[in-house]
């Protein structure tokens, strides 16, 4: 099983994405978190699933109703890693990863 570990990045979106939902949905940013999170840990079982972006990058596609997330990753199979380095609404434009 991959270990599997978040960039700094990634815990500042997941903090962005939750405080823009807090504004007009507070169950919904906890429940939000919850889905990311359970959804990103397939990936130690199942690093491979996401689509490839290029040879080193990954991307899942978390889905949440008419919309959902993508989460940005890499894989490290010489380390048994899994870095997940941004995670945007699918909404919205590009990664800063």
């Amino acid at each position: 099983m991959a270990r599997l570990t978040y960039s700094p990045q990634a815990f500042a979106d997941i903090d962005r994405l939750t405080d823009f939902l807090l504004e007009s949905d507070p169950v919904g940013a906890a429940e939000t978190v919850d889905l990311i999170t359970e959804a990103v840990s397939i990936l130690k079982r199942h690093p491979l699933i996401g689509r490839p972006v290029d040879s080193d990058i990954r991307e899942l596609i978390i889905s949440r109703g008419k919309t959902g997330y993508v989460a940005l990753y890499s894989h490290e199979p010489e380390h048994d890693a899994v870095l997940i380095l941004a995670i945007r609404h699918q909404r919205e434009a590009g990664y800063s990863a």
